[in-house]
């Protein structure tokens, strides 16, 4: 309160007495009561701010013990702690909310038409050089299809559903998916994890016993199963020398009948796609922003023996599995 609205104030007080009024009297008035309550506002301000401190400061030490930046699974982890779940009950924990594809697509940022821009059908080709392949087709956004692309792999001959089976112990982490990296995509399928599928019956598998097809794929975690999988096959011959492939292996099996729905993916690199077994179609369509700009659809025939090298992250794709044997297929992404 400022010295002059003091002043006033007890000149007024001084009238009040003098006029009769008794100081219980004056002590009742309503702006006297304001005058009260207004000052009382402080100390609950102060005491607000003091908590907030004290949040800030718990959640800064939190920060510096847990080493910055803090990842999302500390972070979960604390607070599953909190609530009681066992550590190595954590990561099993389902989401409430899962993520969806159609969201994620529909949110995608608009990209440049020029990488499908007349392109109306997939070359194929053989015997490329990494020089050409760079130039035509690794970064511009054109599919191609390389049909010599395993050269002396083993993995045409090794490769099959109970080959994948056996390299997986009971538990690696790829057949529950409790890490991060482990992901499994059943695609329309009931199955929850790539243990799931392994535990099928050969005739199951095989569709024998009349059931419905399938289809699935995963990213390796598993160390050891990925050290086997590479002694199958080598780096594609055609690829830049000065690009590199991912660590993570791809694999898609699935039987006739079925496949993967039309989507986009979110991996931020081309990837080199190899049909090991079975025979697949895929469907490519351009995002909806160069519908007027390239062609509508392109389908094209995978075969085995053959790769198929696509950005997944501008073209929309489905793929369907044909003929009569189960289609496996390998791939990674490259730089």
């Amino acid at each position: 309160m400022s010295e002059d609205v003091k002043h006033r104030f007890d000149e007024l007080y001084k009238k009040a007495i003098a006029l009769g009024l008794s100081k219980e009297q004056i002590s009742t008035l309503h702006a006297l009561k304001e005058i009260r309550s207004s000052k009382n506002i402080v100390w609950p301000i102060i005491i607000y701010v003091f908590r907030v401190v004290i949040v800030l400061t718990v959640l800064l030490t939190l920060v510096w013990c847990l080493n910055w930046p803090v990842r999302n699974e500390k972070m979960l982890a604390v607070w599953f702690s909190f609530l009681g779940v066992p550590e190595d009950e954590i990561f099993k924990e389902e989401c409430i909310l899962e993520s969806s594809d159609t969201f994620a697509d529909t949110f995608r940022p608009p990209i440049d038409c020029e990488f499908c821009r007349g392109i109306s059908k997939v070359p194929r080709v053989s015997n490329i050089v990494p020089e050409e392949f760079e130039e035509k087709y690794a970064y511009g956004g054109q599919p191609v299809i390389i049909v010599d692309g395993m050269k002396n792999w083993t993995a045409l001959k090794s490769f099959s559903f109970k080959f994948f089976k056996d390299i997986y112990k009971e538990d690696s982490p790829a057949l529950a998916n409790i890490e991060s990296n482990c992901q499994f995509f059943p695609y329309k399928t009931t199955f929850k994890n790539l243990g799931e599928v392994f535990n099928m019956s050969d005739d199951r598998a095989h569709m024998k016993d009349g059931s419905e097809p399938w289809y699935i794929g995963w990213s390796n975690c598993d160390f050891s199963a990925g050290n086997i999988l590479r002694q199958h096959y080598d780096r594609p011959y055609f690829l830049p020398h000065v690009s590199e492939s991912s660590k993570t292996d791809w694999i898609f099996i699935g039987s006739p009948g079925y496949g993967a729905h039309m989507h986009i993916d979110n991996v931020g690199l081309s990837s080199w796609q190899a049909q090991v077994t079975g025979t697949k179609v895929w469907t490519l369509e351009p995002p909806p922003e160069c519908y007027f700009e390239c062609s509508k659809q392109i389908k094209v025939t995978i075969k085995p023996g053959e790769i198929f090298v696509l950005d997944t992250n501008k073209w929309y794709h489905s793929t369907l599995v044909i003929g009569n044997e189960m289609s496996i297929c390998i791939g990674s992404e490259f730089d």
